[in-house]
């Protein structure tokens, strides 16, 4: 065979395969392209309508089941349509969803829910009930409900309301004060409303128990004036972070007369999550920048030690030793925390290891072992968390991205087939077996379905008081609304009430304003922010700032608190002789950042590098901690 002839026979099977290989080409591009067209289409706008309406019927059929089976106790029980009495036996369910009932925008269900409060509920009851609980659920609802009632602004204003539910919370507050009565500050776990603490009260409290209380406690002070309040809850988390280890990590539980340590475990979940999240919430809408420290140098020691990417671990305050390599559900707050930072990317990859479990089982349980890969023996339990959920909202709203949506969907899919039941929706006793338990906790109305019902309206085209109202929110850890109103989170107000500690500022009122102002618009929302605002001030000192005084001061003006702005008015005849002498008084909002660039490559802290490397080592024997319900 010549030179020519080999050369058309090497044409020739080089057609061939080409026309072979041309049919497969084809195929995946067209797979390619089907592909990517599910997936960056995802859920759709109208679906996403479909959903947030279902999730509103999900709400109504829980709520309905309560009030026509279980109130005035305080939960439902779902299975069988009845009630039980939980906290206080003062309709802890009714309370919780007040903000959810506004958000809504049922104003029938609100305001009748609210007047029947104001006439019926007294807290002069021989009830001992836990601090951590009593200030998240009742204490935060009340003044959530209260803000909301009274405020014209966020069009869910009751005409008839007398401000009640303010004088409820700060009932409930004055009986709790005596828990705070101890060498170190951190509160006991639980009081008598009635009689105060027990002499037998136990003197071991949890991290979160006695972390957990600045919000609602702070924005009480400043809504009565009081500063009692927001005093006791800051000395709290002094006595807390005073009795860190020396790598600025936490335990879980503390005597609160010693200050000893009983549970060395450090870790991002049971018993301490809160904590973490109310030195950042703290910030955020007091301006206070020893909460900012706190939160930086507690963060970074979590991230250094704690982090094993994408999962966190418990490990010995003191040593960082390895302790527990459990992801337990209370962790699944942390991704949206993260967002509320700034770390966009550890968010990301955290939140896809957490749901991951969600889809192994339909649930997450309390516990997943992560040495084993399977659900921790005693916590196969899901208690309707929020959790997760949670997180999804907060990231889908930084990032857009549809996966988030997909995931809501899913999580929404397996309440509906998994815990739905006669008369609302049923505790998962065993996440391998779907087995219902006949509890409903008051959370699964106060944070659930609100945070499901908020990613899917936020998808649909938001249209409520949260990503559309006057405000900026912070969400309680209830997921009660407390809203960034110039009342409560003046950045350089002269005084925000009696007795405060004040700026002495020479009676020199003068701010500035921002260069930009920002809006409560979702589009604004998503908008790149300085993801470097937590290393350092959000704002600057104002010059005139001569230091802190502790004093009477005055209350805020009417101006002050609504946040207007007033300019005096100008004669056109001085107006050139008097321009470079005339002062204009300014009043600016605190404007709270929520949502940093996702595209941000800049972060509070990286993990350690060893971390990558290290494989997560087997578990040593330990019984599940005691932990807050919550």
């Amino acid at each position: 065979m010549d030179i020519y002839t080999r050369q058309r026979e090497r044409e020739r099977k080089k057609q061939e395969s080409e026309a072979m290989e041309a049919p497969k080409l084809l195929m995946l591009i067209l797979c390619a392209f089907f592909i990517g067209k599910t997936l960056g289409d995802g859920v759709t706008p109208q679906e996403a309508k479909e959903l947030r309406d279902e999730v509103r019927e999900m709400f109504y059929h829980a709520f309905n089941g309560y009030m026509d089976h279980a109130f005035p106790r305080d939960e439902l029980r779902p299975l069988s349509c009845g009630g039980e009495d939980t906290l206080g036996g003062y309709a802890l369910t009714l309370i919780d969803s007040l903000d959810t009932l506004a958000l809504l925008g049922d104003r029938e269900r609100f305001t009748s829910s609210v007047e029947w409060i104001g006439k019926n509920l007294r807290f002069d009851i021989n009830k001992t009930v836990s601090i951590f609980e009593t200030t998240i659920r009742v204490l935060g609802g009340l003044i959530s409900a209260h803000l909301i009632a009274s405020d014209y602004n966020t069009g869910m204003r009751i005409p008839t309301y007398d401000d009640k539910l303010l004088h409820l919370a700060e009932d409930l507050a004055r009986r709790m004060l005596p828990a705070f009565d101890t060498p170190t500050g951190i509160p006991f776990g639980s009081v008598n409303l009635l009689h105060g603490v027990d002499e037998n009260e136990s003197k071991i409290t949890s991290t979160a128990g006695g972390g957990t209380l600045t919000l609602e406690f702070g924005v009480l002070s400043r809504l009565t004036n009081d500063p009692i309040f927001e005093q006791v809850a800051k000395n709290a988390v002094r006595g807390l972070w005073a009795r860190r280890s020396k790598i600025n990590l936490v335990g879980a539980h503390i005597d609160v007369f010693s200050g000893d340590w009983t549970q060395k475990d450090a870790g991002i979940g049971t018993s301490i999550d809160s904590f973490y999240e109310y030195l950042l919430k703290a910030y955020l809408l007091f301006g206070d920048e020893e909460y900012l420290f706190i939160f930086q140098e507690a963060y970074k020691a979590a991230m250094h030690y704690l982090f094993n990417d994408p999962w966190y671990v418990e490990v010995n305050m003191n040593s960082a030793a390895l302790v527990w390599p459990l992801f337990n559900s209370l962790q699944a707050f942390w991704p949206g925390l993260q967002v509320l930072a700034g770390d966009i990317e550890p968010a990301i990859r955290t939140h896809a290891a957490f749901f991951s479990v969600w889809r192994r089982y339909g649930f997450t349980p309390e516990g997943f072992n992560l040495a084993t890969l399977s659900v921790q023996q005693g916590q196969k339990s899901y208690p309707l968390r929020p959790e997760l959920i949670e997180s999804t909202y907060w990231l889908y709203k930084a990032t857009r991205d549809p996966r988030y949506l997909d995931a809501g969907r899913d999580m929404l899919a397996s309440l509906q087939y998994g815990a739905r039941c006669t008369c609302g929706y049923c505790h998962i006793s065993d996440v391998e077996f779907h087995k219902q338990e006949d509890h409903m906790e008051s959370f699964f109305l106060a944070e659930t379905v609100k945070y499901l019902w908020l990613l899917f309206d936020l998808a649909a085209g938001p249209d409520n008081l949260v990503e559309n109202g006057p405000y900026k929110y912070i969400f309680s850890t209830e997921g009660h609304l407390l809203p960034a109103t110039p009342q409560i989170s003046l950045v350089r107000e002269h005084c925000s009430y009696f007795g405060a500690y004040c700026r002495n500022i020479k009676l020199i009122l003068k701010t500035h304003a921002p260069e930009s102002a920002e809006t409560n618009s979702s589009h604004s929302q998503t908008q790149p922010a300085d993801s470097s605002f937590l290393s350092r001030s959000n704002y600057q000192s104002s010059p005139f700032i001569t230091g802190l005084i502790k004093g009477l001061c005055p209350g805020l003006t009417h101006e002050q608190r609504f946040g207007i702005s007033f300019m005096a008015p100008v004669d056109p005849s001085s107006e050139d002789e008097n321009s470079s002498q005339r002062e204009t008084a300014e009043v600016q909002s605190h404007s709270v950042v929520l949502i940093s660039d996702p595209n941000s490559e800049i972060s509070l802290s990286s993990p350690h590098s060893d971390h990558d490397n290290d494989p997560v080592r087997a578990p040593q024997e330990k019984s599940p901690s005691s932990k807050e319900s919550r």
